[in-house]
């Protein structure tokens, strides 16, 4: 599976967010900030830590806040002086300025997450790409993940993680609280993490109305094409108002697992 071309990252980033609806109402749910930035760039980061930084980003709800955030990187975030009299900016004052390269395609602002994929494929340069989703971050090794994914030798690979619970913990003995955690990870059972790899094989398995998630990824199991990458570490997606107060308590804190 030599790659010829950079491995494309696709972020699904055109969902409504129903469920974060205090921010959601405003701006896409990949633009809800963690800290000072959107989680869209803490995703961007996870990637290109790895060397992977060739972006597709599916748009759709409210994706024009998307592109203006990127055409206006500079602007949203570096410091920087404006001489009015001469209309330019003179100096930025900071330096954030990663070296991606940002392909944002408008998919439609209601389809479905697996017609959002179908509809980039011709962005798709290599016979391998990967894919997540714009509302979660992970301390996933990507190169491990990628290693895996060519050594399955499959169409597909999702990456399985423990979800956190709803709900504190107890360890109980002898009628006593040995242990409490509040909130932790399940330490049994995987759900799907996203942290996809695919081959260009995957696009025969989507329609441009179809979910990914139903069909596609029953069919490929079914044909024992979906390899599974198992990541026992730190995973957490911002699906509710509490999720992104917990993620950004975790940012204050500067123990963020996913800022490598």
């Amino acid at each position: 599976m030599g790659e010829k071309k950079p491995i494309k990252v696709v972020i699904l980033c055109g969902g409504r967010g129903t469920r974060l609806v205090e921010e959601t109402e405003y701006r896409p749910k990949p633009m809800v900030h963690i800290g000072d930035r959107p989680i869209l760039t803490h995703i961007m980061d996870i990637y290109s830590g790895y060397g992977f930084k060739d972006f597709i980003l599916t748009l759709g709800y409210k994706g024009a806040m998307i592109k203006d955030y990127f055409l206006n990187f500079d602007y949203y975030t570096n410091d920087f002086t404006i001489d009015l009299g001469a209309g330019k900016v003179i100096t930025p004052h900071t330096s954030r300025h990663p070296d991606w390269r940002i392909t944002l395609a408008n998919t439609g602002e209601e389809t479905l997450t697996g017609g959002r994929i179908k509809r980039i494929e011709s962005y798709i340069e290599g016979d391998t790409f990967m894919m997540t989703y714009g509302d979660g971050v992970s301390d996933i090794d990507i190169g491990e993940l990628l290693k895996y994914h060519r050594k399955m030798g499959k169409i597909a690979t999702v990456t399985g993680v423990h979800p956190m619970t709803r709900f504190g913990e107890l360890d109980i003995e002898d009628g006593l609280v040995k242990e409490f955690r509040e909130k932790p990870q399940v330490k049994t059972g995987l759900i799907n993490g996203g942290f996809f790899v695919f081959q260009k094989e995957v696009f025969d398995y989507l329609s441009e109305d179809g979910s990914l998630e139903r069909e596609p990824l029953e069919r490929l199991a079914r044909d024992g094409e979906l390899a599974i990458f198992r990541h026992d570490g730190f995973w957490h997606c911002m699906d509710t108002y509490r999720d992104m107060e917990q993620l950004n308590e975790i940012w204050a804190a500067g123990t963020a697992p996913w800022n490598k």
